[in-house]
């Protein structure tokens, strides 16, 4: 039964499943958990998100292992919490909201440092650091844009 949760909540309730872009598929639901906060328009929602990220880092290294390979394609949940980073302060703008995205799923893929370094970390730690980081330096992008065209 464990197993099966973890399987479901890696996979962002299957998502990851999506083939050839199950990564891609992960930021778009991370898009959704950002518009959940959004919505809310109560700030203990980020904080309840913050503290989301340590049993995230827990479930990704669990999915490892149930998996058998070393950060699998199909875990996506790394992807929800990146997303939802990059997105953080951001205004509910399409735009802004597409740069963000389009930030976010560049710095994954191309991984500058120290991005590409934080893999190198244990477990969940490796697979989780590395899309917070990419979620991070997207978002300083995203607010760098809009303070530009502001």
């Amino acid at each position: 039964m464990r197993d099966r949760l973890v399987k479901l909540l890696a996979t962002g309730f299957g998502t990851g499943y999506i083939p050839k872009l199950p990564g891609t598929a992960g930021s778009v639901l991370g898009v959704g958990v950002w518009l959940l906060i959004q919505l809310t328009g109560n700030s203990w929602a980020w904080l309840v998100f913050a503290a989301g990220i340590l049993p995230a880092i827990w479930i990704a290294g669990t999915a490892e292992r149930l998996f058998g390979q070393h950060d699998p394609q199909c875990a996506v949940i790394d992807e929800i919490v990146g997303m939802t980073v990059a997105l953080a302060g951001i205004a509910p703008v399409w735009w802004l909201v597409l740069t963000g995205f389009a930030a976010f799923r560049l710095f994954d893929i191309w991984k500058p440092f120290p991005i590409r370094q934080s893999q190198k970390l244990p477990a969940g730690w490796g697979i989780v650091v590395d899309d917070l980081l990419a979620g991070g330096l997207a978002c300083a992008v995203t607010h760098a844009v809009a303070w530009a065209v502001s």
